[in-house]
């Protein structure tokens, strides 16, 4: 009787051996697959895809870059034959439809402005454009001139029908912006796209927004998010995902946050801004002034994905610190990192977000 259990034990635990081979070091087996920096939406985007082979991790960044470019073919303003491009022609004469996709970014944009009290608003195209021609004619614009502006702009005068997902401007000279949500947006198409194509982690950067999930790249038990000191630029090094900037020098990140399965977006007039008469302005427009938002130098917000991030920070750079803490406060999964106007560099933070810092 033991002669014959003897065979079938030895067997069992062979194969007990062999079950317990693979979970250790099997199952730990993956693939990393950069796909470099890719210039899409005026800027650089970058995705990282981790999965079980390389064939799988291929097909995830192409599917993320598709839905990048998709995005920016329907929502940019720089290209004429997008839906955003027809909007601005068209919106203040007829419903202009759009695809599903655009009309979820401008319902939710609105969202936004309500939340935000009309902070972030993305009908401010009138007031970026008048700030465009002044950089060229380098004469600032007058007050006139802001106010005819103003008379075009409030996410108010945007009206949406949902049954027949068209859009309409109730005044004429109206143009919509999406630079403060899109960029987001196409992030977490990426990412789910990637996740529909097998990933089981990865990373989407574009112009510096950033959305993480799954496994981190090279064993690391975080993906690790390096924040730039608006006074020191730098780039990537190491282990450190730094957010994609164009012409920028080598340094050091002022802090670097560790994150799974969250977005982190930074906006700040220190990365783009108009110089007319000697005077710095801003991308970041206050809609209420008319003027750029001069609060903070800088506004990082993580938070659960890509596109309440990206929108955020552009939110509470014109909110400014107190208001703007406020609102995060109250926002569930979303903490923000400022950085006020001042000689000296400080860092004012939401309640929970030292968790988030490495």
């Amino acid at each position: 009787m033991n002669r014959k259990i003897g065979p079938i034990v030895i067997i069992v635990l062979a194969l007990l051996v062999i079950e317990v081979l693979y979970f250790s070091f099997g199952a730990k087996r993956r693939v990393e697959l950069d796909s470099g920096h890719q210039l899409v939406m005026g800027t650089f985007a970058r995705v990282v895809a981790v999965a079980k082979d390389s064939s799988t991790a291929k097909k995830c960044i192409q599917a993320a870059l598709v839905e990048i470019r998709k995005v920016d073919e329907r929502m940019s303003d720089y290209k004429d034959d997008s839906e955003i491009s027809e909007l601005n022609r068209d919106g203040a004469k007829r419903a202009v439809r759009v695809s599903e996709s655009t009309y979820e970014v401008l319902q939710t944009s609105i969202e936004f402005s309500e939340l935000t009290g009309g902070a972030f608003d993305i009908t401010v195209g009138p007031l970026v454009d008048l700030f465009h021609s002044a950089e060229e004619e380098t004469v600032a614009p007058s007050k006139e001139q802001i106010a005819q502006a103003k008379s075009k702009v409030g996410y108010e005068k945007l009206k949406l029908n949902s049954q027949n997902r068209t859009v309409k401007f109730s005044v004429d000279g109206m143009r919509v912006d999406l630079g403060g949500i899109a960029k987001g947006y196409a992030i977490d198409k990426a990412v789910e796209a990637m996740q529909t194509c097998g990933a089981i982690g990865g990373m989407v950067d574009i112009g510096g927004d950033i959305r993480c999930f799954g496994a981190p790249a090279k064993g690391k038990d975080h993906w690790l998010i390096g924040l730039q000191d608006p006074n020191v630029p730098f780039e990537s090094s190491g282990d450190i995902v730094i957010p994609a900037q164009v012409g920028i020098s080598a340094g050091e990140p002022l802090l670097v946050l560790k994150l799974t399965d969250a977005a982190v977006a930074t906006s700040g007039g220190y990365r783009r801004f108009a110089l007319i008469e000697g005077k710095k302005y801003s991308h970041i427009i206050d809609t209420k002034t008319g003027y750029s938002s001069v609060q903070l130098t800088s506004v990082t917000i993580i938070s659960k994905n890509a596109t309440d991030a990206d929108a955020l920070a552009t939110a509470v750079s014109v909110m400014g610190a107190e208001k703007g803490l406020a609102l995060i406060e109250k926002l569930p999964q979303t903490e923000a990192i400022l950085i006020p106007l001042q000689p000296k560099l400080q860092l004012i933070k939401t309640s929970g977000a030292e968790k988030y810092i490495k």
